[in-house]
C-alpha cells in the first residue's frame, strides 16, 4: 500500500515522534511506501487566505467559489497541490496528533482547511445531481485512521467517562472530514496518559501500535451509514424506520 501519514506535533523527540518513527519503520518493513506530511516540520501554514487560489485580494473572497475555480484553472498554491498529489496516491490516509482541547491542534486543522479544497474534498456532484459524501467522493476506496495521545486516562474517554466516549470525541474528524471525504474509517488508535508513560508503558503503546499499522490493510471499518445507501430520505435525515427509537451521533453508524 501506498500511505500517507501526517503528523502534527511540534518537537520530534516527544512520545508522538517516537510512536510515529516506529510506525513508519515498521510500514516500511513491511514493504508498504510511505509518504510523510511532518506539519511543524514544514512549517505549514495553517490559514485559508486569498493567495491560496490566486484570487485578487481587492475582490470580494468567497472561499469555495474561490477554491473551486482556482482547482479547475490549476492555480492553486503549489503546496497545496503536493498534498492533494500525495492524498490521491496514498491508500492509506494516516492522522497523529495529540487531542489539545478535544479535538486536532490548529496546524492540522488548517492542512484540512487548505487541502480538502471544494472540487476534491467537498462539492462533488453524481451523474444525477447528488452530491458524493459520506462513503462517497474523491478519495473514496482509501483507508483513513487517527492515531491521537492524550494526557488523560482511557477511563476518561470511555462511554460513561467525564470526557464523553473516545468515538463521538473523534466523530467531527472522523464522520465529518474523513468519512465525509469517502474514505473508509479505521477504529481509532488511543495512546492514554501520555504525559504519565514509563518506559513500560511506552512499550505497551509502540506494540498496540504497531499491530495496528501491520493490519491497516485488514482492519474493518467503522461501519457509518453511508448518505447515499438507502438509509436517509430526501431530507438527508435518517428514515423513520431506521433506529426509531433512537437520535444523535450514534444513530449514523450501524450496530
Amino acid at each position: 500500500m501506498n500511505i500517507l501519514w501526517v503528523y502534527a506535533h511540534p518537537d520530534a523527540r516527544s512520545l508522538n515522534g517516537s510512536l510515529r518513527d516506529a510506525a513508519l519503520e515498521q510500514l516500511r518493513a513491511d514493504g508498504h511506501t510511505v509518504e510523510q506530511s511532518d506539519l511543524y516540520a514544514m512549517q505549514w501554514n495553517p490559514v485559508v487566505q486569498p493567495a491560496d487560489y490566486d484570487h485578487d485580494p481587492a475582490e470580494r473572497f468567497q472561499v469555495a467559489t474561490a477554491s473551486s475555480s482556482a482547482l479547475a484553472a490549476g492555480t492553486l498554491a503549489p503546496e497545496i497541490v503536493a498534498e492533494q498529489q500525495k492524498s490521491l496516491r496514498a491508500d492509506a490516509v494516516v492522522l497523529q496528533f495529540p487531542l489539545w482541547w478535544f479535538s486536532m491542534p490548529a496546524i492540522m486543522k488548517g492542512w484540512v482547511d487548505r487541502v480538502f479544497v471544494e472540487g476534491f474534498g467537498y462539492g462533488i456532484r453524481c451523474a444525477d445531481g447528488r452530491s458524493r459524501r459520506y462513503g462517497d467522493g474523491m478519495l473514496a476506496g482509501k483507508r483513513a485512521m487517527v492515531v491521537v495521545s492524550m494526557g488523560g486516562s482511557e477511563h476518561t474517554v470511555s462511554p460513561r467517562g467525564i470526557n464523553g466516549d473516545l468515538d463521538e470525541m473523534l466523530y467531527p474528524i472522523q464522520h465529518g472530514i474523513l468519512f465525509y471525504t469517502g474514505m473508509s474509517v479505521l477504529p481509532p488508535v488511543l495512546v492514554a496518559s501520555a504525559d504519565r508513560m514509563t518506559e513500560t508503558d511506552y512499550a505497551a503503546a509502540e506494540s498496540e501500535l504497531l499491530q495496528r499499522v501491520k493490519s491497516l490493510p485488514t482492519d474493518r471499518p467503522i461501519p457509518y451509514r453511508t448518505q447515499n445507501g438507502g438509509d436517509y430520505d430526501g431530507r438527508f435525515v435518517l428514515r423513520d424506520d431506521v433506529e426509531p427509537e433512537d437520535t444523535g451521533i450514534r444513530v449514523h453508524t450501524i450496530r
